[in-house]
């Protein structure tokens, strides 16, 4: 997911997705852990998407309490 994609959501939505690659790297973890783990490069991407979307939040963050 890019940024500027995110970018376009709406804070509700960003929630979402977050929470939802959350869930994804904790089955990705246990998949790894078991030995199930076919795209280990899914494991990477993944994680740079939720550092992602934190760092677009802690931006929109930011934002408000400049504006404020």
């Amino acid at each position: 997911m890019k940024a500027e994609d995110i970018r376009a959501l709406s804070a509700d939505q960003v929630t979402d997705e977050l929470l939802k690659l959350k869930k994804e790297q904790f089955n990705l973890r246990f998949q790894d852990a078991t030995g199930q783990l076919e795209k280990t490069a899914r494991v990477r991407q993944v994680r740079r998407d939720i550092a992602r979307i934190k760092t677009i939040q802690a931006e929109a963050k930011s934002a408000d309490k400049k504006k404020a």
